[in-house]
């Protein structure tokens, strides 16, 4: 069983949190964290009322991103938004630089022969994020914004990173280890009627997967590819990008 903190241990644990504590990075984190969750610009006084501070409290810190190029003030409305800063500074990790750079290729000539828009993503925290997109070079398809964050519990390309999350396949719930045994997961979108997710693996030499390469296929009377055409073609590209990622890993 276990038993309380006593107020001396408790005290200690406060001490050592204001020890450590970092206030203005703690300020300008909350500032970053409000802006990056906000369509549009904030003011001063929204941004200070946002993150529970007064103007006078924030505005060095303000100031400081403005100077170091995380944040942009808007010479005629005055309103701050976040910059492209964080997100080139995402694109100097050499892990994401990496599969971007051996995903250009096959995924530029997937969309290109597909004729189908096709992106990638990772696992993050639970979630999952979308690295790189290519829109289709034809007049229809469909697109999702490089960022953005979905559950990994109901979508496509969830259940490919959760079914090759780990390379014990045995542990896997039923549902998950079918999407394992087919390599694959090709269905219907749940939020978009008309869409049909294609969905495979980039696999890393252990059989688990690094990224999830998506073609949410939309099919019209113009289309060039049959969804089992663009499958195939899905196919290659994440082997092609798995090939440059770990070139261990081809015979």
């Amino acid at each position: 069983m276990t038993q309380p903190r006593s107020s001396s241990t408790s005290a200690r644990a406060v001490a050592v949190e204001k020890e450590y504590a970092a206030p203005a990075l703690d300020k300008g984190l909350d500032i970053l964290e409000l802006l990056s969750a906000t369509s549009g610009g904030l003011g001063q006084a929204q941004i200070a009322s946002g993150v529970g501070r007064s103007v006078s409290q924030i505005f060095r810190v303000l100031s400081t991103l403005e100077r170091r190029g995380y944040v942009h003030r808007d010479s005629q409305s005055g309103l701050y938004i976040l910059s492209l800063r964080l997100f080139d500074l995402a694109h100097r990790h050499d892990p994401l630089r990496g599969l971007l750079q051996a995903s250009a290729g096959p995924m530029r000539s997937l969309a290109d022969v597909a004729e189908q828009s096709c992106s990638l993503s990772v696992e993050e925290a639970g979630l999952s994020r979308v690295v790189a997109q290519v829109e289709s070079p034809g007049d229809f398809g469909f697109r999702v914004r490089v960022g953005a964050l979905f559950p990994l519990d109901n979508s496509a390309t969830g259940e490919v990173l959760r079914a090759f999350r780990s390379s014990d396949p045995d542990g896997l719930e039923p549902a998950l280890r079918s999407v394992r045994e087919a390599g694959y997961v090709e269905r219907g979108d749940e939020l978009h009627a008309g869409v049909i997710d294609i969905v495979f693996p980039v696999l890393r030499t252990d059989g688990t997967a690094v990224a999830a390469l998506t073609v949410p296929y939309v099919a019209t009377r113009v289309s060039v590819r049959s969804a089992t055409e663009v499958r195939q073609l899905a196919r290659q590209a994440a082997s092609q990008i798995a090939a440059s990622l770990f070139p261990a890993s081809t015979p």
